[in-house]
């Protein structure tokens, strides 16, 4: 199910998703299949790992990373999650293929 919000979002994040939800910045990006599907491969994630541990996971990734990259963008785009998310966010039958626990690859 795809909602809408502008007040939601830092100014560099268009999306988010928080299962079953994907949260769009605007209308306008509805059609950006692109967008669209690297978020259903956040809700991907986030149901194998029963939602709440996705969090806390990702969460304590960032830390490490951030120390590593004391750098929040670099932090970010260097998570396991986000890391698969944007190999694969292109590729439009990734979520049907995509194998159990496969950000590990991305670690």
């Amino acid at each position: 199910m795809v909602i809408f919000s502008k007040n939601l979002f830092h100014q560099n994040f268009n999306a988010v998703a928080i299962w079953p939800f994907i949260i769009l910045k605007s209308k306008d990006l509805k059609g950006n299949e692109v967008l669209i599907n690297h978020e259903r491969i956040h809700l991907q994630q986030q149901k194998e790992m029963l939602w709440l541990f996705f969090f806390i996971w990702y969460m304590v990734e960032f830390l490490v990373k951030l120390i590593k990259f004391k750098k929040m963008m670099m932090a970010y785009r260097n998570l396991s999650f986000e890391r698969e998310s944007y190999a694969n966010e292109n590729d439009l039958n990734y979520v049907d293929k995509r194998k159990f626990w496969n950000f590990l690859k991305y670690l």
